[in-house]
This record gives C-alpha cells, sequence and structure tokens, in this order.
C-alpha cells in the first residue's frame, strides 16, 4: 500500500509540475501583441528627420532604402522656412546638405537624385535657384 501511495503522490507531483511549467511558458494574448508591435519596424511618420538623414549619409544604404528614406523626408518635412528679407533659412542647409550626399552617395541613380530635387522644387518654389545650386555642386563633387 505504501509503494501505490509513493506512485501517487510522484504523478500528482509530475501533473502540477507540468501545470507550473506551462504557466511560466504561456504568455497572454496582450502581452504577445505588446511584443509583437515592439519588435516590427516603426510607422514611416515615426521616423524623426535626423533619422532620416542617418540613411542618407550611411553609405551602405540601398537604392530602396535611400529612396524611401528621401520620399519620407519630402511627404513630412519637404517644406523649408520661407526666406527672410531674401535670406535662406537655416533649415534650407539640411536639404543642402542632403542633395549633395545623395549626389555622391554610392547606390544613388539618376531617378532617385532627379525625383528628390523635382519635389523639393514643387514644395519650394522660392528655394529654386537654391536647389539648382546644390544639384550643381553635388554633380561636380561626383565627378572630383
Amino acid at each position: 500500500m505504501d509503494l501505490f501511495f509513493i506512485i501517487k503522490a510522484l504523478v500528482g507531483l509530475i501533473f502540477l509540475l507540468g501545470i507550473l511549467v506551462s504557466l511560466l511558458l504561456y504568455k497572454p494574448s496582450k502581452q504577445r501583441k505588446k511584443e509583437k508591435v515592439q519588435e516590427t519596424e516603426k510607422k514611416d511618420s515615426d521616423y524623426t528627420f535626423e533619422e532620416l538623414i542617418r540613411f542618407i549619409r550611411n553609405r551602405e544604404t540601398s537604392a530602396d532604402k535611400l529612396q524611401w528614406a528621401l520620399n519620407m523626408i519630402v511627404k513630412y518635412y519637404g517644406t523649408i522656412e520661407p526666406k527672410k528679407n531674401g535670406q535662406v533659412s537655416d533649415d534650407f542647409y539640411h536639404y543642402s546638405e542632403i542633395i549633395i550626399r545623395i549626389c555622391r552617395h554610392p547606390n544613388t541613380s539618376k531617378s532617385i537624385i532627379i525625383s528628390f530635387d523635382k519635389a523639393m522644387r514643387e514644395l519650394n518654389p522660392s528655394y529654386a535657384k537654391e536647389l539648382n545650386d546644390s544639384l550643381t555642386k553635388g554633380l561636380n563633387s561626383r565627378t572630383a
């Protein structure tokens, strides 16, 4: 009778251990959803201007990622502050740097450069001359 009691106790302990292990491994659906959201990339609108510029500065960025970053800049940050007393805004120099960098980027193409330049000119017609000057500097620095 003692052996039968010991076997029942062992089976009960194993069953209890199985329940505890399953509770340890079980994650409620809310926790799984939170983890899934954290694992996925940010939404396009969540990227800051500086983060998008980092994609452009990175010489290993692919052409597709470069095009995506430029599209996000145009979409969310494309408007430059208007000129004051004929002077360009301080923000313009960031856009000038972007144009020069995409001209010199190893994975760029003429369609990427032209589409960004065209979009920026459409959004900021008062900066057409300055954008053209930046494009010229970028293209000239490519051959140097």
